[in-house]
């Protein structure tokens, strides 16, 4: 068994996901954990070329091809870094993982969240996180946090909100299903108040050192 500590961040587009992950990262080395920030799909060269592909707006991908090329991402990152940081110890936060594939291609292409589940298990070789914070934020105001971005939205960004909705529903399923290892997180508050909940729900499994 790997013997470091892999922590996955998910939620819906907007729920800010990668602030928290930066903010956690420096949180947790400035107490002197060493602490290894990736995000998916990518983290790695093969990896981060399957993410420009779906994510690109011009690009048409079929909902299947979608589902295979996040897991063949996965499945690079896993073998490439995430095996051996948790075999030599280390603590992973990771910016999306399984779940997320569960909830947007299982639920929100209509694929099947279990068939999901048989791809990814395949491609992680079983790996699942310690403890997965999930930011919870209404499809609306994840909406509205992108807009305010002024980014051009991505491929799947640009879905509608019966999508998001069903993406939204699907993180709540798992939750529900998972209490132990998801823990749910208020993203509509302020990014220091989100910190503050995410260390609460990791203080058992990383206490402060």
């Amino acid at each position: 068994m790997p013997a470091g500590t892999l922590v996955t961040i998910e939620g819906l587009d907007g729920a800010g996901k990668t602030t928290l992950a930066a903010a956690l990262a420096q949180e947790l080395r400035q107490r002197g954990r060493d602490v290894l920030l990736l995000r998916e799909p990518g983290g790695v060269p093969v990896s981060e070329r399957i993410r420009e592909l779906v994510k690109d707006p011009r690009a048409e991908v079929a909902p299947r091809t979608e589902a295979l090329l996040y897991a063949a991402a996965r499945a690079q990152l896993v073998s490439e870094v995430l095996t051996p940081a948790l075999e030599s110890g280390r603590l992973v936060l990771l910016d999306r993982f399984l779940d997320s594939s569960l909830a947007y291609q299982g639920a929100g292409r209509g694929l099947g969240v279990q068939q999901i589940r048989d791809i990814n298990l395949f491609a992680t070789g079983g790996l699942t996180p310690d403890r997965t914070l999930l930011l919870l934020i209404s499809p609306q105001a994840g909406r509205a946090r992108q807009d305010d971005r002024g980014q051009e939205p991505d491929r799947l960004e640009r879905e509608d909100g019966d999508f998001f909705a069903a993406v939204a529903d699907a993180y709540d399923a798992l939750a529900a299903q998972e209490p132990r290892r998801i823990r749910v997180i208020d993203a509509r508050r302020e990014p220091a108040a989100v910190l503050d909940q995410a260390l609460a729900a990791l203080a058992d499994l990383i206490p402060p050192g």
